[in-house]
């Protein structure tokens, strides 16, 4: 994912919640449903989504149709390391647990 400086600081602001850090970590692993990554974050369904609309607009996370649900996966943009870790295009995420 290719990030101008300005848009790096907004990145790593997204990402300094908890919450959200857990949803992008949820789906490193693969895309998922909102019942899915409520399972891991365990919080209401009005907060999640305000979570996931952050993610979006940020340009981490996107979203399709999937009958009448919503599939939720990293966007396409985000690159994922060998070492597991998030290229943020400015700087690299690693993850130990």
């Amino acid at each position: 994912m290719e990030v101008e400086p300005s848009n790096c600081h907004q990145s790593l602001q997204v990402l300094a919640d908890k919450t959200r850090l857990a949803i992008v970590r949820r789906l490193m692993e693969a895309p998922c449903h909102v019942n899915e990554l409520n399972d891991v974050v365990q919080i209401e369904q009005s907060l999640l989504s305000h979570h996931l609309k952050v993610l979006r607009d940020s340009g981490l996370v996107s979203s399709e149709r999937d009958g009448k649900a919503v599939l939720y996966k990293l966007a396409d943009e985000v690159r994922i390391g060998d070492d597991g870790g998030i290229n943020l295009g400015c700087c690299q995420l690693n993850f130990d647990s």
